[in-house]
């Protein structure tokens, strides 16, 4: 589901950036990485390789 969300968000950032909704451009940029970062981590732990084997 976490997955899926920040797919979602990518694709809306994206958008925003693109088509000029989005003046303040670091701001962008920095959500744009906890984005990605979220999917990446999601994704991680969706396949478990995030889990500790102890």
């Amino acid at each position: 589901m976490v997955a899926l969300l920040s797919a979602g968000l990518i694709l809306f950032e994206t958008s925003r950036i693109v088509n000029g909704g989005e003046r303040n451009y670091v701001l962008a940029t920095v959500s744009l990485y906890v984005s990605v970062f979220n999917l990446f981590t999601s994704l991680l732990a969706m396949f478990g390789l995030a889990g500790s084997t102890d």
